[in-house]
């Protein structure tokens, strides 16, 4: 078993961190502890456990040997002290900012955050004396200005989601830092194999693990990493077990920890397939600009190179055509599928504006940097020479005036 990662590669410990076969009958694959209560060997066993005295479990909502595994080597894929596993990723996010916040608090965030997290910040912490105030978290000068007394998180993704905007973690959280507010970063969009913002100064970093940690899009889960292991601990005592008990089930924590295991293959091949079809899409007459860091005419590419191992299999265009051209878009993919997630095998599109921003009001949308013409693809890992070809072919059927949705290709 490995006890300490920091010598072994990222594959190496996503596959054998924290588990040794000897210790459980030689099973190759770690068990699935399919139990919500666990006995205790005495009385004075079970309170220890309940004070925080003993480490052993007590509840499935609390921890159970399934999740502390899948939570043990995701904090060493991402550099951290602790992790806590949940059941979506809204689970987590909700999870670390009910802990973390109280009423007459702020937050200061990216003026671009997914939909339901801006939601829950907007219509959730607000309605509970938790004030929300958004920058341009691209612009240190407009962050460092930002920030005051009061600023308990500074809050963003990089790569944003939708429009993949970036932020400079390591700058702004040293911004933070110096005001004495903590830097909570979702990094969804890269995972620990492209990006590990605990080593760039943030204090907590969230995911969805729904997506790339799963890969196959038959989970939810959410996982919280933080630097500081008391964090961790207030995090799960007080944010999952007492203010959303959003636990993750042990199945679905199997299912996560099976994931990680080909992680690192997968990024591979969803980060050269995006940087495909991002170079294909350049000059295409539909298009009004592509959002990709990996492209050298991108804004960001010079903080990806700096801050990331690779660009990412994300990537948005605007279209010229504004929402009726998106919606021809949508409804000529055959191969791309139409559906909101990401990090499938399969890739998926969706329209922003009219699916996972919906939230926001078409104003917000547009002080937020959210075009209604904007489309978001997850590129999977097809080959590349077919996801090219469907997207091209939508593209061209956009620039026509209507559009009925095509049947779904057969592939052979």
């Amino acid at each position: 078993m490995l006890r300490s990662s920091s010598r072994f590669g990222f594959s190496t410990t996503a596959i054998h961190h924290g588990y040794d076969p000897i210790e459980h009958h030689g099973a190759l694959v770690p068990p699935i502890y399919l139990t919500s209560t666990f006995a205790f060997p005495s009385v004075e066993y079970g309170a220890a456990c309940f004070a925080g005295e003993e480490s052993g479990h007590f509840y499935t909502r609390i921890s159970n040997p399934t999740l502390q595994l899948l939570e043990q080597r995701v904090a060493a894929l991402e550099a951290g002290a602790a992790a806590i596993a949940f059941g979506s990723g809204m689970g987590a996010i909700t999870s670390a900012l009910w802990t973390l916040l109280k009423p007459g608090q702020e937050v200061l965030a990216d003026t671009t955050l997914y939909g339901c997290t801006f939601a829950f910040m907007r219509d959730g912490l607000a309605r509970f004396g938790v004030k929300i105030r958004h920058v341009d978290m691209s612009n240190l000068a407009a962050v460092a200005s930002a920030l005051t007394d009061n600023t308990r998180v500074v809050y963003f993704e990089s790569p944003a989601n939708p429009n993949m905007r970036m932020t400079d973690i390591e700058a702004v959280a040293a911004l933070a830092r110096a005001r004495g507010a903590l830097t909570v970063v979702d990094n969804t969009y890269c995972t620990p194999y492209l990006q590990r913002p605990l080593d760039l100064g943030a204090d907590v970093v969230l995911h969805s693990a729904t997506k790339y940690f799963s890969g196959h899009g038959d989970v939810t889960a959410g996982l919280a990493v933080c630097a500081d292991p008391e964090l961790a601990r207030q995090i799960r005592l007080y944010g999952l077990k007492d203010m959303t008990g959003a636990v993750l089930s042990p199945q679905d924590a199997f299912l996560i920890l099976r994931g990680l295991k080909t992680l690192a293959l997968r990024m591979d091949r969803h980060c050269a397939n995006a940087m495909a079809l991002a170079q294909s899409l350049q000059g295409h007459p539909a298009i009004e600009q592509v959002f990709f860091p990996g492209l050298s005419t991108d804004p960001y590419h010079a903080l990806a190179r700096r801050q990331m191992s690779q660009f990412g299999g994300m990537l948005a265009f605007k279209l010229k055509g504004g929402a009726p051209a998106g919606k021809r878009f949508m409804n000529a993919l055959q191969l791309v599928t139409r559906a909101v997630s990401l990090g499938d095998a399969e890739s998926l599109a969706q329209h922003p504006a009219s699916m996972t921003h919906s939230a926001y009001t078409p104003q917000e949308r547009a002080a937020h940097g959210i075009s209604e013409g904007l489309v978001r693809l997850s590129v999977g890992l097809e080959e590349a020479h077919d996801v090219i070809g469907d997207v091209h072919q939508a593209l061209d059927r956009s620039l026509t005036s209507a559009c009925t949705p095509a049947p779904l290709a057969v592939v052979d």
